[in-house]
């Protein structure tokens, strides 16, 4: 519900006087250190941007110039008061923004000046410091407003007569203040559509009847109720925002509404048919004592009945994270037969079933990590299981299995993440007797597959085989490579991203040479003590080797196929050699290769750690006298070896010596016939 500025208008900046910028009709002023708005700009500005500027006042005079005004912000200004002749000249005016300035110190005569806008639609007043007094007055004469801003004031209660004028307005934002109370302040805005009351002190909503609402926003409150008005009456709402709120309760819903996204994240919510300890209170009624003036109303409530059977038949997104869901009741999700986006994460569940009659064929997401799963039902073979599902995250549970072919039969599956499960990959060819595990083969559409600190045992017996994976993550397993390389053969015409990280991988346990399609590989957190040589004639785009045990990079690292393709390379907290940094040097003149982390990667001379391209002259020198000490070295090492060969040599050829002149002689000494 932010009120937005922008002119539309695309067209080059031209310099205008007063160092401000002219494109066509419209004049940007922003930033210019203006403690007034400039007399002798062109008179036909329409849009005219003057904010973070130092202005103070707007006097009498201030807008004649500019008689075709439409569009003025004064966004982040000093503003104290607007004088009451001051629009006088420009009521065409229809959006004005006087965000953050100080217009509580003289509101009675700002209220004077903007009565004589009748043409205008939108108005931004956040943060000015306003009570709710002091906007009834601002906006006390603005019949024709459409949009309205005060958040970030200084508001606590609403009551009917702050807004009573206001018959147009469709969207109204009063976030981010102080509200605890609402009496009846909406009743006559008979066309709002949009309300925002999000990051406030409300505690709850009881009798809400507005029905021309589209979009209703009171996330970041304290709310423990919600209780739409017992009606039969069609509601127009569309999004329901009560997330971050202290919710106990499934919200009471219209009866009739066109409720297409519920947003319950971060509340306290449960559904109690059933407790934890096997309690039932199906049958619980809650009484709410409505208090309304002088008269006081008793609103009977059966938990169960109204609260978890609200009309939910049109919603397609609805988000229960971050609660305290033990378990659906039967049948809540089959009264959603539209739902594409069920988000469950980060509640205490420990079992969910998947069946058929629930009815969710549109769903395409589905979000049950972080939970207590124990185990995925599903009834196997009756049917096709959610055949739109696209999306299925079950990571940070207790699962050791899954029911058998679940994502085989789910026909448009793409993206699984089983991460931190402690689960095995189906088949386990060295397993006595039946071992649980996961069978992944044969999945024709899965793309993604995050395996991430499941503690894999191994993948022999190529658990992959069928299934075109391009996304993989093995990360966190540390014994995930004793198994044959195997899988990797079934994965080399399609995998593009594959992480390892922190997997014991040594130098030469896998080889990626067969990896072509290969473009992102995370090999971080092993045990590398050599670059494997196979890497050299993949073309990676980005190659993470951070956490290793690398004391250098080939030579000629720069010149492989890799160096050519490559565009990003992780390389901190290996233990480089200061003296053998000539690959740090011919990576530095690569063109186009990134290193994001290179300010952290350090090598070592000795005890010290310093940054290869800052090395201190007496390092220099010390590299240099040990470059040479190794080869004078050589050198002594090489010349016994020299030496006796050219004396073995010479004492063979003494002994030889009239033996091979003979043969010679016999060879070479015999006359041709002419």
């Amino acid at each position: 519900l932010a009120v937005g500025w922008g002119t539309g208008v695309v067209a080059t900046w031209a310099p205008s006087p007063g160092g401000c910028k002219l494109a066509q009709s419209t004049v940007d002023c922003t930033g210019r250190w203006l403690s007034s708005i400039p007399g002798n700009l062109h008179g036909n500005t329409e849009e005219l941007f003057l904010d973070d500027n130092t202005i103070q006042a707007l006097g009498n005079a201030s807008l004649l110039p500019y008689p075709q005004l439409c569009h003025l912000s004064l966004t982040r200004n000093r503003l104290e008061v607007i004088e009451p002749g001051t629009f006088l000249s420009s009521q065409g005016l229809q959006e004005l923004s006087l965000a953050d300035n100080l217009l509580f110190t003289n509101y009675s005569l700002t209220a004077a000046a903007l009565s004589a806008l009748q043409a205008l639609r939108t108005l931004d007043l956040a943060g000015n410091r306003l009570t709710e007094d002091m906007v009834s007055v601002l906006v006390w004469n603005l019949s024709s407003l459409e949009s309205l801003s005060v958040a970030r004031n200084v508001i606590m209660r609403l009551d009917p007569s702050i807004f009573t004028n206001l018959t147009q307005l469709l969207e109204l934002n009063l976030e981010k203040n102080y509200i605890f109370e609402i009496d009846r302040a909406f009743e006559g805005l008979q066309r709002l559509q949009r309300l925002n009351i999000a990051y406030n002190y409300l505690p709850c909503l009881v009798g809400f009847g507005l029905t021309q609402l589209r979009v209703l926003n009171v996330s970041n409150n304290v709310v423990e109720w919600f209780l739409a008005l017992d009606s039969d009456d069609l509601f127009e709402l569309e999004v329901l925002d009560l997330s971050h709120n202290r919710l106990l309760f499934f919200p009471v819903l219209p009866r009739h509404s066109k409720l297409h996204s519920l947003l319950l994240q971060d509340n306290k919510m449960s559904f109690y048919e059933r407790l934890p300890n096997g309690t039932s209170l199906a049958n619980v009624t809650v009484q709410f004592l409505i208090i309304d003036g002088n008269s006081t109303n008793i609103t009977t409530v059966r938990l169960w009945d109204e609260l978890c059977h609200s009309n939910l038949s049109s919603l397609r997104l609805l988000d229960m994270s971050q609660n305290q869901v033990w378990g659906l009741p039967e049948g809540f999700l089959a009264q959603m037969p539209f739902l594409t986006h069920l988000k469950l994460n980060q509640n205490c569940l420990e079992a969910f079933q998947l069946l058929e009659e629930d009815s969710l064929a549109m769903l395409t997401e589905l979000d049950l990590s972080q939970n207590q799963l124990e185990e995925l039902g599903a009834e196997v073979g009756v049917g096709d299981i959610l055949p739109s599902l696209q999306l299925f995250n079950l990571s940070t549970n207790r699962l050791r299995t899954l029911p058998p072919g679940v994502f085989t039969q789910t026909r448009k599956i793409t993206t699984v993440d089983l991460s931190h499960n402690r689960l095995d990959l189906c088949p386990q060819p060295d397993a006595a007797g039946e071992v649980p595990c996961v069978d992944l083969r044969g999945v024709e559409t899965l793309t993604h597959l995050s395996l991430s600190g499941c503690g894999l045992r191994g993948l022999g017996g190529r658990p992959f085989q069928g299934t075109p994976l391009r996304h993989l993550d093995l990360s966190d397993n540390r014994q995930a490579l004793s198994g044959g390389p195997g899988w990797l053969q079934d994965l080399a015409p399609t995998l593009r991203v594959l992480s390892l990280r922190n997997t014991s991988l040594s130098s030469t346990a896998v080889d990626f040479s067969a990896l072509n399609s290969l473009v992102r590989l995370d090999l971080s957190g092993n045990s590398l003590t050599a670059f494997p040589t196979a890497l050299g004639g993949l073309r990676l785009h980005s190659l993470d080797l951070r956490d290793n045990c690398l004391p250098a990079l080939p030579p000629d690292a720069a010149r492989t196929p890799l160096a050519r393709s490559l565009r990003e390379l992780y390389l901190s907290h290996n233990p480089y050699n200061c003296c053998t940094l000539g690959w740090w040097d011919a990576l530095q003149g690569l063109e186009g290769l990134h290193i994001p982390d290179g300010r952290r990667v350090t090598c070592s001379h000795g005890s010290r750690a310093l940054r290869p391209g800052a090395l201190p002259e007496p390092v220099l020198q010390s590299c240099r006298r040990q470059t040479a000490d190794l080869a004078l070295l050589y050198l002594v090492l090489a010349l016994p070896t020299c030496l006796t060969l050219l004396v073995a040599f010479a004492v063979v050829f003494l002994m030889l010596k009239g033996k091979l002149l003979k043969m010679v002689k016999n060879r070479c000494g015999v006359s041709s016939p002419y």
